[in-house]
């Protein structure tokens, strides 16, 4: 089967869920499938290129507005009427947009799978028709987790299926925690509180540092792992806080440094006051790192509440202190967790979502599984 994946961004500049997880998608399916990433083109890089076993295509779309998109449809359907896919699948409701009024032309069969926050936009433009037409047409539609199933239904009732991201479960083999501590500047007695992913407000940060201050221990150490628009409000609450001895802002890093920090540490805050289906969760749980985050979103369709982690309200600096330090203080409770999460992750093989996708695609085609 010949697969096209269209998202607006894509590695190794963009790191984000969504990209990170298109990726994974595309290097599983090419082991069983022709596929072609189409995307968006960053500066410095080639426009065709070959990597792990599947091709990318980077179009540029020109910052004039309207025509710069108009632009890029243009080069897109030239690429696909020279590569001749079986089925079209949009990793985002609304790039899928734009992939829509191109498939007026290709009339091809077509997949949206909703990635997150996503499912914020359609909610923000529920009378947008071209929206509503875009899901109501698709030959299948996807979401990660039923909260998000729920809330597409909402706005366009359709049969959703529901395939959460993936994990590969051997990306933490031959990590040392030991050696990475040493790595990192962490001495063998500091409790390390790790925080991973974007610094923006709906992220929660604030709540997290001031729980970081509730504690006020200086043998704990919080690290924050990734950038964003709110870094220097934090880095300004941390100073108000005087806790620069316990707060670190590490800053952007690659996915390999991203599960050595999670290797190192001793448990991982995730206080997001909005979330789709958090995919450094899934990291945490491979990683066997204990793990508190806010009950929001899809959040606890993977945190089963004291047994592979803990649950806590959003915008609750108390509860997070509190589960911290229960963290911190039970050893038991702790490897207990640590066990739990590494076989709850087993749930989560790239393998297996493959399978589940390829069920999808073969439902709304006519081409035979072999």
């Amino acid at each position: 089967m010949k697969i096209s994946i269209f998202v607006k961004m894509f590695p190794p500049k963009r790191l984000g869920g969504t990209e990170i997880a298109t990726f994974n998608i595309a290097k599983h399916l090419s082991k069983r499938h022709e596929v072609h990433v189409f995307t968006t083109l960053d500066e410095g890089l080639p426009r065709e290129s070959y990597i792990e076993g599947f091709y990318v295509h980077r179009v540029p779309w020109p910052n004039i507005r309207f025509l710069g998109g108009l632009l890029f449809l243009i080069n897109i359907t030239r690429l696909l009427k020279k590569i001749k896919p079986d089925i079209i699948h949009i990793q985002n409701i609304e790039f899928g947009k734009d992939i829509f009024l191109l498939n007026k032309i290709l009339r091809k069969t077509y997949v949206i799978w909703a990635r997150g926050s996503d499912i914020n936009f359609l909610f923000i433009d529920k009378k947008n028709w071209l929206l509503k037409l875009v899901l109501k047409e698709a030959d299948a539609v996807i979401s990660l987790t039923y909260d998000m199933k729920k809330k597409i239904m909402e706005v366009c009732n359709r049969e959703i299926f529901v395939i959460p991201n993936g994990i590969d479960l051997n990306i933490f083999e031959g990590l040392s925690k030991d050696e990475l501590r040493k790595k990192f500047g962490l001495n063998k007695t500091q409790k390390t509180i790790l925080y991973a992913g974007t610094l923006r407000p709906v992220k929660g940060l604030t709540y997290l540092i001031e729980a970081v201050k509730i504690i006020n221990d200086k043998n704990n150490r919080l690290l924050l792992v990734g950038y964003g628009e709110e870094r220097e409000h934090l880095e300004n609450l941390v100073k108000k806080l005087k806790i620069e001895n316990i707060v670190t802002f590490v800053g952007e890093v690659s996915n390999k440094e991203v599960f050595e920090y999670m290797t190192a540490s001793d448990v991982l805050v995730l206080p997001s006051l909005s979330e789709g289906f958090p995919n450094v969760i899934l990291e945490a749980m491979a990683s066997g790192l204990p793990i508190i985050a806010t009950k929001v979103g899809g959040v606890p369709e993977i945190i089963n509440n004291e047994v592979n982690g803990f649950l806590i309200d959003p915008k609750n600096p108390q509860q997070i202190c509190e589960k911290i330090l229960l963290i911190f203080k039970d050893k038991k409770l702790r490897e207990k967790i640590s066990q739990n999460n590494k076989m709850e992750a087993k749930k989560y093989s790239w393998e297996s979502v493959i399978d589940n996708l390829e069920k999808v695609y073969y439902k709304i085609t006519d081409i035979n599984h072999r």
